[in-house]
């Protein structure tokens, strides 16, 4: 469900940061990187949806090669994930579906031990994949944490309290809340197949010195719905709420996201998100994770926030809050959730953390689809997923 055009805008707006990342990855065929040339690095960001598998495989585990960003540092104590009973799962049916599904990484962890973790194409422990839109479930949870240590007061506050500039435009009214749940009812397209869409365009415009690139775009948008009464998936309200959350704490969210949960929680490896034209981080994508630290993070949204967050921010934040279109399935604090209760975070080309919390058990999977989108293999992966619950209840 997530998208791809998206990242034609984050990939583009990294190039504008200008801080000389060298081009070390596997550059695209018909656009040959290169850092100081503008209008190239924006084919290369449009063209991410037509890499070729070689390429997905080169660039997917090494971003920071090719984008500017920031570090989110690890801390010195690492959260131990320790090995747990093997998970009884048939081997053809698991080295199939990592095949079908060009999986890099799979790790699924139960009361908080691993018991089945797998890598290929060239990925290890060691390295970190790119995230696409499961970035939004990290955003997420620093709402939870600004409101937890006071910075945002509480989520039927006005957006405006926080983003002036969004005064007088189709923003008025809506809540941090609506923020949350995409239902501000303000207009946007979402659809990466047209290159007029919002999304499509939203970081390619020129922006007034000392203006923030997201805020610019968002606040010319016109309002189709009252606010609240209609959800539509808008990658740019996302990074409106990472807006939101640097506003209020007054620090970079890779900063914040160290101090709130990498370091305390334990993450293991540091992680990269890339900057937009403002060096400022994408909050709707582009942060790139270790597999295991991916499942860290589903262990933390099923510990319930490990008291970094208000005591019943990821109840909350985890339970359907807006219908989607398909039953069963639902939208809560930029988590999508599930039927039987299960919540997750989820991006292009097969990117996914999912929760069960009946049977305590998160997964975690990166990978290289060979299409950005597709209901067919988005459907596969669901129920293999599932299969490894099933396995877990045993």
């Amino acid at each position: 469900m997530t998208k791809a055009w998206l990242l034609a805008g984050a990939l583009a707006l990294g190039a504008f940061a200008g801080n000389g990342a060298a081009a070390q990855a596997v550059d695209s065929p018909e656009v040959q990187i290169n850092p100081n040339d503008t209008s190239g690095l924006r084919k290369v960001g449009a063209e991410v949806l037509f890499w070729s598998q070689a390429q997905r495989d080169a660039n997917f585990p090494h971003m920071e090669k090719i984008f500017p960003g920031h570090i989110v540092k690890a801390g010195g104590k690492v959260r131990a994930l320790p090995a747990g009973k093997p998970l009884p799962v048939d081997a053809a049916a698991l080295d199939a579906f990592i095949a079908a599904q060009n999986v890099a990484g799979l790790i699924v962890v139960q009361d908080g031990k691993v018991r089945l973790e797998r890598y290929a194409r060239g990925y290890g422990p060691e390295g970190r994949w790119t995230s696409f839109s499961v970035a939004k479930s990290f955003t997420s949870s620093l709402v939870g944490a600004a409101i937890k240590d006071g910075y945002i007061k509480s989520l039927t506050d006005p957006v405006t309290r926080y983003i002036p500039e969004l005064a007088g435009s189709g923003y008025d009214g809506v809540t941090v809340e609506q923020l949350l749940t995409m239902t501000s009812g303000v207009k946007w397209n979402e659809d990466y197949t047209d290159a007029k869409s919002d999304v499509a365009r939203m970081f390619l415009e020129p922006v007034p010195a000392g203006q923030d690139p997201t805020v610019f775009y968002m606040k010319k948008l016109p309002r189709e719905s009252a606010p609240g009464t209609k959800w539509v998936y808008k990658t740019g309200e996302t990074n409106l709420i990472g807006v939101l959350v640097m506003r209020a704490t007054k620090k970079p969210l890779a900063t914040y996201l160290g101090e709130k949960i990498w370091q305390p929680y334990g993450m293991e490896r540091d992680a990269f998100w890339m900057v937009d034209p403002a060096g400022h981080e994408v909050s709707g994508c582009c942060l790139s994770v270790s597999l295991r630290d991916y499942a860290r993070m589903g262990q933390f949204a099923l510990e319930g926030g490990a008291g970094v967050v208000p005591a019943d921010w990821f109840r909350n934040a985890t339970r359907p809050h807006a219908e989607v279109g398909q039953p069963g399935f639902g939208y809560g604090y930029q988590w999508w959730t599930y039927p039987q209760g299960r919540f997750g975070a989820s991006g292009i080309f097969g990117q996914t953390i999912r929760v069960d919390p009946k049977t305590r058990t998160v997964i975690a999977i990166s990978s290289a689809l060979p299409k950005a989108t597709d209901p067919e293999l988005s459907r596969a992966r669901t129920a293999f997923i599932d299969t490894l619950f099933e396995a877990a209840a045993r």
